[in-house]
């Protein structure tokens, strides 16, 4: 138990411990009473630039009475709460397992599910398509390098799943208290503590690779057993029953799948559709990766403070809504990143943004990316998904067909004019861009809305639109195309033993909520089916 004293404000001068000075001033106890005291999140707040201030949460725990002083605080009218450690605890259902649970899928959701069942004495066996971290790694390069595409070894699939290429980004909306169990399983493997007090916290795509071999490694200690270059490529059921599922390594019995195969499986969901699931078009966005210097960046969101060494690299998220409820919005910001070549398929060109944990790059980058719905791409369950590849096909032309990426300075983009001119922002994008017209390539919808973003932006963040922003797109995999639905009890009504989890099934967007969805998957699993018998 301890209490968070909210909104504890310092200046860009202050020493961080001033934070805590002032949080137990506000709870108005003796010193000695306080048995710890440190900060439990920071954020800043760079609103108005020539006041830029840090906002803390301050974690206390007293030797005695902390519900009475947290009482007496919010009386007071003190930002106070009273935390109570909410502790992962599963419950076991009378079921029993013939076989082992099978998790398709070692990215963020499978990730978290395995070490959880691993750790109550599960066994899980995950079934990966792509290869080990450092075959994935190697490939990958190869590609970035100039050869040629692993269809299925690539930024999208392999161990970590897509997350391990991008800035490890940690941040996320939901509120579930599973996610400080997820935080400070991270640690335990090997992310920088400060990710348990950052209100927007990284790990760096360099971190996190060495973060998710640990992982791996424990859930093997535990007994579990990770085969990569396995893929599940089919489902056999039997009177609506889960029974097997095949793989290009033979058939594997199993009485519980949690299908956590990510929003880029797109065989995997034309398998699904084909075995009889319900599978449902989905809401996404698509648009292109903007890049600026990192320093104007920093310029437009500190101003006068820019390089001050008590900030960090600065990172912005924008947004804007028609009235009509179109949208236009920033993601995945990678503060001195690069853009990647991102595909998973052959023939087409996919763009994602990938930082270090130093994030001490040149450029900045951003998805600019803007809502799309099934009444722009189809209501058929798969449409949203040919929609995705349709445009990453008209990349791969306009890239000169060798995954070349197509991309636009930003004067030509909102003159309308075909080319690229490239001004004081290198492309990062490691093969190679070639000048397009974004508004041949794009619906028209997408295309003004881009336009509208980079207007609207430039006036909320100075320098957002200047005339050598450089985009490069396309930008299409924000999330999955298809919502696999599930029922109360986690598992797909229509097949027996299918547990659909994750940003592939819809149910999540981004490592932190992916991991959490990995986590309610395994207590629903483990709700239903005992703990095993010691192996």
């Amino acid at each position: 138990m301890a209490i968070i004293v909210n909104s504890i404000i310092t200046s860009l001068t202050e020493d961080r411990q001033e934070a805590i000075r002032k949080a137990v001033g506000i709870l108005e106890v003796p010193e000695p009473l306080v048995q710890s005291a440190y900060i439990a999140k920071t954020s800043l707040d760079a609103r108005r630039r020539g006041d830029i201030r840090f906002v803390h949460s301050v974690s206390v725990t007293l030797a005695d009475g902390e519900a009475r002083v947290a009482e007496r605080a919010q009386t007071a009218g003190k930002k106070v709460v009273l935390r109570v450690e909410d502790p992962l605890e599963a419950a076991f259902g009378p079921g029993k397992l013939s076989h082992r649970p099978v998790i398709a899928g070692f990215g963020p959701a499978g990730m978290f599910a395995g070490l959880l069942l691993a750790k109550n004495g599960y066994a899980p066996l995950i079934l990966e398509r792509g290869g080990d971290m450092d075959s994935r790694v190697a490939s990958v390069e190869r590609f970035w390098s100039g050869g040629s595409l692993d269809p299925d070894t690539n930024v999208q699939f392999g161990e970590g799943g897509a997350g391990t290429f991008s800035d490890g980004k940690l941040t996320t909306r939901i509120g579930d208290p599973k996610c400080a169990w997820v935080l400070r399983e991270f640690v335990r493997f090997g992310a920088p503590e400060e990710i348990l007090h950052r209100a927007k916290p990284h790990i760096g795509t360099d971190r996190l690779r060495s973060v998710v071999k640990r992982l791996r490694a424990e859930i093997e200690s535990l007994g579990g057993e990770v085969r990569f270059y396995m893929p599940a490529s089919d489902l056999i059921l039997e009177n609506g029953r889960l029974c097997a599922i095949r793989t290009t390594q033979g058939d594997v019995p199993a009485d519980v799948l949690i299908l956590a195969a990510g929003h880029s499986a797109r065989d995997t969901f034309e398998m699904l559709l084909r075995r009889g699931l319900v599978l449902q078009p989905k809401p996404f966005s698509v648009g292109v990766r903007v890049e600026h210097l990192q320093s104007e960046i920093d310029r437009g969101l500190y101003g006068k403070y820019a390089g001050h060494p008590a900030l960090p690299v600065g990172e912005y998220q924008l947004s804007y809504r028609t009235g009509e409820g179109r949208g236009v919005y920033t993601f995945c910001m990678c503060p001195g990143g690069v853009v990647v070549p991102a595909a998973s398929q052959e023939g087409m060109v996919v763009t994602n943004g990938m930082s270090d944990f130093a994030r001490d790059g040149t450029n900045a980058n951003a998805a600019l990316a803007v809502s799309v719905t099934p009444d722009d791409f189809g209501t058929a369950p798969l449409d949203g998904m040919r929609f995705q590849q349709e445009l990453e096909r008209r990349a791969f032309t306009a890239g000169r067909r060798g995954y070349g990426a197509p991309a636009q300075d930003a004067k030509s983009f909102l003159e309308g004019k075909t080319g690229l001119h490239i001004g004081r922002v290198e492309p990062t994008y490691a093969r190679g861009v070639c000048g397009c017209d974004f508004g041949a390539l794009f619906p028209g919808f997408v295309t003004e809305m881009l336009k509208t973003g980079l207007r609207t932006f430039g006036r909320k963040l100075p320098g957002f639109d200047a005339a050598d922003t450089l985009l490069t797109g396309v930008e299409t995999r924000t999330s999955s195309p298809v919502r696999i639905p599930r029922g109360m009890d986690f598992y797909a009504p229509n097949a027996a033993g299918v547990i659909p989890c994750g940003e592939g099934a819809g149910y999540a967007g981004g490592i932190m909520s992916a991991a959490v969805d990995g986590l309610r998957a395994a207590l629903a699993l483990m709700a239903v089916y005992g703990r095993p018998a010691p192996r």
